[in-house]
């Protein structure tokens, strides 16, 4: 029988809690982007994402190379839909978006190899697009961040209006 290695690692998606990290008002009703943590190191991230239907993400990057890839559902990215199998390359400083989930939502798998916080590329067309679509950006929610990892650096939009 073959051995594993003892440096890998395995886990199931059941043994991570769903953890909300964003958070918007989009007429009366809450509706979240959905993350489970499957690997959070100095050297990577992984998570898989759900966003829930008509949530809108600002555009940015993140302080590490990013890699997403679209399970179910659909989310537009700037101008390019991305439904199941897409696949998105992000280098460290590149940034994307908005995100827009699909009226089914999104379902994605990512990982950021490094630092994983996100660097906001257009608070201003954020704020624009929010005020068009009605949304109102509720304040984040809080995050477990491990004691090595700096404070958020996505900014809080919806601190003032909590």
């Amino acid at each position: 029988m073959d051995q594993v290695d003892p440096g890998v690692s395995f886990s199931s998606i059941d043994d991570h809690p769903w953890v909300e990290v964003k958070a918007q008002s989009h007429s009366g009703k809450r509706v979240s982007v959905w993350e489970k943590f499957l690997e959070w190191t100095p050297e990577r991230m992984v998570i898989y994402a759900r966003y829930d239907p008509g949530v809108v993400v600002e555009a940015h990057g993140h302080a590490s190379d990013h890699y997403v890839f679209v399970i179910s559902g659909e989310v537009t990215i700037g101008d390019q839909i991305c439904g199941p199998g897409t696949h998105v390359s992000l280098p460290v400083g590149a940034s994307f978006g908005p995100l827009i989930a699909g009226p089914e939502g999104a379902t994605m798998y990512e990982i950021m190899c490094g630092d994983p916080r996100a660097v906001p590329a257009d608070r201003e067309g954020f704020e624009r697009l929010c005020a068009e679509r009605g949304i109102e950006p509720l304040p984040n929610p809080p995050v477990e961040w491990p004691t090595w990892l700096g404070s958020r650096t996505d900014g809080d939009p919806g601190a003032s209006q909590a």
